[in-house]
């Protein structure tokens, strides 16, 4: 039995060492200090970058976090704290059917209620979009973390004269906070790649772009512009997106592996 388990953790592990592979191979020889600092060059010209497309995909996380963050964080606790109550149920549920709903029907409603109104494409429209995403994740997530914090910690607080919306944002909260933060960077790395609702929202750029309210570019969008057309040049340049994409993803997995780790380390302290 422990050699068929050990068999399927290597058979779980092999399609993301196949990636990883391909990527190194078809997109690390494109990887140059000009892919991070210059703009695309258009068609027939060699080199160029991604510069303002990571520059986009930094925009739009920020502004998803900045949406998705604070209310999953609140929704998370509510839930925690009021786990027997009927709108809790309702909101579980609805966070659940959220969390499972295709992305491509988030960008469609993005569209229809933050561009179609103003006629225009923007920053703004795919972060909230992306933010919307993040919520139910983040809600969820903080939901099982702040589940496990003892009672004990709870009726200590509350028996010291510690308001109950006190002990939750103080006491609570705080003991939570590093696995909240993983769930957070783990919902990050979930929207980084996210393309389908930036097609509706954030449209793309080949230029530069730092305004919130204009199309945007972002890595998941260029690397789709350049994988679908026709020139050898914009294929080499979207594997190497696509592997400096995955590097940011686990940049931020291992970060949120220690905190985690920073955690379990505490509690055993």
């Amino acid at each position: 039995m422990i050699t068929l388990t050990v068999v399927a953790a290597l058979l779980a592990t092999l399609p993301l060492v196949f990636i990883l592979a391909l990527l190194l191979k078809q997109g690390a020889s494109s990887l140059n200090w000009a892919f991070f600092t210059n703009m695309p060059k258009p068609v027939g010209e060699t080199g160029g970058g991604m510069a303002n497309a990571m520059m986009g995909t930094v925009m739009l996380i920020g502004v998803a976090s900045v949406i998705g963050l604070p209310v999953g964080i609140g929704a998370g606790l509510y839930l925690a704290e009021h786990r027997g109550a009927r709108f809790a149920s309702v909101v579980r549920f609805l966070s659940d059917v959220l969390n499972g709903l295709p992305s491509i029907v988030i960008g469609i409603f993005a569209w229809q209620f933050l561009v179609r109104p103003v006629k225009q494409f923007s920053a703004l429209a795919g972060g909230i979009a992306l933010g919307v995403m993040m919520i139910p994740l983040v809600t969820r997530a903080t939901e099982e973390m702040i589940r496990l914090v003892p009672d004990a910690l709870r009726e200590a607080a509350l028996a010291l004269g510690y308001p109950r919306w006190r002990t939750s944002l103080t006491i609570v909260l705080r003991t939570a906070l590093p696995g909240i933060v993983t769930a957070a960077l783990v919902a990050v790395a979930r929207i980084a790649g996210e393309t389908a609702p930036l097609l509706f929202t954030a449209f793309g750029n080949q230029f530069w772009s730092t305004s919130f309210m204009h199309p945007i570019s972002a890595l998941p969008l260029q690397i789709f512009s350049y994988a679908i057309s026709p020139y050898d040049e914009w294929h080499a340049l979207a594997w190497a997106g696509a592997l400096v994409l995955l590097a940011l993803v686990l940049v931020i997995s291992l970060v949120a592996r220690f905190v985690t780790r920073s955690k379990f380390g505490a509690g055993h302290d």
